[in-house]
Order: C-alpha cells, then structure tokens, then sequence
C-alpha cells in the first residue's frame, strides 16, 4: 500500500511539473570549438558584489576554467538579467518542521510576491521521500504566496529530504533557464534511522591494542555520518544544472532534539547548497527569528547570476566532470557548483567505400 501511494505521489510531481508555466530561453549563440571539446554552460554567482557593493567588472576574458590539468576555453558570459533573466524557483518546505517556522512564512510570502516578472515559481512540501505539489510553475506569485501553509508538523519513518529533492529533480523538465530551489529542512534523513551511515571507530583500549580490535568489536562502536542520500541528492542536482539554497528549519520529534542529529542534518544539506553553487542560511540550530534577512540575500544572489558558457573535455560516456572555476577581476568571488554534466564524445565518423 505504501509503495503504490509514493508512485501515484511521484507520478503527480511529474504531472504537474510537466505542465508548467514556459518561460523565456536562454540563447547563445554556437562559437567555433575544437574537434575534441563540447560546448557546455554553467550557472556562476558573482559573491563579492553582495558583500561590500562594489561593482565587479565580469568578462569572459578574466573567467577562467580548468578541467583537472586542462585550462578550458570560455565562450561567453551572459549576466542572466533582462532578457535572459528567466528563471524557475521551486521551494520546498519540510512537513516535518514545527510551528515556528510559521513566524517567517510571512517573509516568504512578501518574498514571492516581489519577485520580478521573470521567475516562475513553484510550491511543494516534502514527506515520505516524495514532494507534494501543492502549486505548479506560475508567474502569478500572489497564487503562490497565498498557497504557503503551516507544515503538517509531524514525522514518519519514511521521511527524507534528500530522496524528496531526488524525487523533483527526476520529475524537472530540462530547459536553458535557471532552475533553483530553496529548500526549508532540518537536513535529518528519518528514512535512513540513526546512524545507518556510521563510520567505524575504535575505544581508547584498542587503539591502545590494536591486536584486539577484531571486525565484530569495531562495528559496534559507531560515529554517525550525514546521510547517504546527500550525496545522492547533491549528484542529481548538479547532473541537472539545479542551484540548491536552503534555509535552516528546526522540526519535530525525538531526532530533532538531538544536537548531534541536528548538526549532522545541517551538515548534509550544506553539502548540497556548497556543491551545487547555491547558499546554506543558519543560525546555529535554533528557530531563525526572521527569514527576511536570508531572502534579502537570496535576492541579490538572483540579481548577480551569470551563464558560464565553455568548452569541455568529453569522455566516451556522459557524465559529471569537476571544473574549478576562477577570475581575475577585482572586487568579483565566484561561486558555482562543483561539476557540470559533459555530453559523450561524438563517436568517430566511418570512412566511405573508395
């Protein structure tokens, strides 16, 4: 029953994304590339102009790209504002965390409904693994605003919001417009249980024996990890070009009153906002008294985007290759995900018969 109910919910995510509000494309122009590389684009966020206002002067010409050893050629890089400005916002909120984070869901609302005409936005809750779409894509932002709600305030065991972000970035349509989530979790897998993903460690008295430490003693002393299915999550989100952010929400249950457990949820869903290019926002592990300050930040995120558009080395089969992204401007710090998804080279061409 329970696995019938999670696939008739993935099949709605799929729906109702599928159906949309289209917005505006990017469009580059294709530039001259090497028989050995592919063209491929990243999403960058300029960091230092939302420090200290200085304005940052970003050129193609002082970005640089390197692919393990090899420095790549950059194409182009296009602010994403004005006529590239398009962009899809997905947030989601964890129907796991408690009642205070209803003191900041009027900062969401105001926050959505200043958003400019540009951005699609979308609202889903996260539970049992899954998302549920409460409102598509749209760029009626008071629809979205109006449909934000208390979250249900309770647990199962099924709960993780690293297998809910896997579940929409599966069910996202591809398209060449910025596609970013903001995320409202405490970051803890109550799927995965507690300490699931522990790594092996050894007492005092067989560190100090180290004869004595068999296979069955080791395993019964365990450090917990952040969950598995960060990583997961954090692959799947770079493999699709989605910009994670998240804001930190304390939840319910006896999970979240643990500190190390807390912590350790933090810890993965920062994972994901650093690997992705996008921003992590705590205050501690305590309730935020007021979301404003974080959105404010969001928005200049937003208002500071670029596309990165490259040349890349392929390999025989598609797949994420790490880039390290750099610049020499003055007064710029970018920052951007870890990897970018490179196409399969293209198979060598068959000669003709004579």
């Amino acid at each position: 029953m329970g696995g019938r109910m999670n696939s008739k919910i993935a099949s709605a995510v799929v729906i109702g994304l599928s159906t949309l509000a289209i917005t505006a494309q990017l469009v580059y122009p294709p530039s001259e590339q090497a028989a050995n590389t592919v063209q491929v684009h990243l999403v960058v966020t300029d960091q230092k102009l939302n420090d200290d206002g200085a304005e940052p002067v970003i050129r193609a010409d002082n970005v640089q790209v390197k692919q393990g050893k090899n420095q790549l050629k950059v194409d182009q890089l296009i602010p994403a504002r004005d006529e590239n400005g398009a962009m899809q916002l997905m947030l989601l909120i964890d129907d796991t965390c408690d009642s205070s984070i209803g003191n900041n869901l009027n900062d969401l609302r105001d926050f959505v409904k200043a958003l400019p005409a540009t951005t699609v936005v979308g609202l889903g809750y996260m539970s049992n693994a899954t998302i549920q779409v409460v409102q598509n894509f749209t760029n009626d932002h008071a629809l979205v605003a109006n449909a934000i709600r208390l979250p249900r305030g309770s647990t199962s065991s099924m709960d993780s919001p690293y297998l809910s972000l896997v579940s929409l970035i599966k069910a996202w349509p591809q398209q060449k417009v910025r596609r970013e989530v903001l995320m409202m979790s405490d970051g803890i897998d109550r799927l995965r249980g507690e300490g699931t993903s522990g790594v092996d460690i050894a007492s005092p008295s067989q560190l100090r024996n180290p004869g004595s430490m068999g296979t069955f003693a080791t395993s019964q002393m365990t450090m917990p990890s952040i969950s598995v299915d960060a990583d997961t999550a954090s692959n799947a989100s770079q493999r699709a070009g989605v910009i994670v952010h998240s804001i930190y929400s304390p939840g319910v249950g006896r999970l979240s009153r643990n500190q190390w457990e807390a912590q350790l949820g933090q810890s993965g869903v920062s994972k994901i906002a650093d690997e992705t290019g996008g921003e992590y926002f705590a205050l501690g592990l305590q309730s935020p008294v007021s979301f404003k300050p974080y959105l404010d930040r969001l928005q200049k995120i937003f208002n500071n985007q670029y596309y990165l558009v490259f040349q890349a080395v392929p390999k025989k089969k598609e797949g994420l290759q790490r880039v390290k992204i750099s610049t020499q401007a003055e007064n710029a710090d970018l920052a951007a995900a870890n990897n970018v998804l490179v196409p399969a080279a293209a198979a060598p061409a068959k000669g003709g018969d004579d």
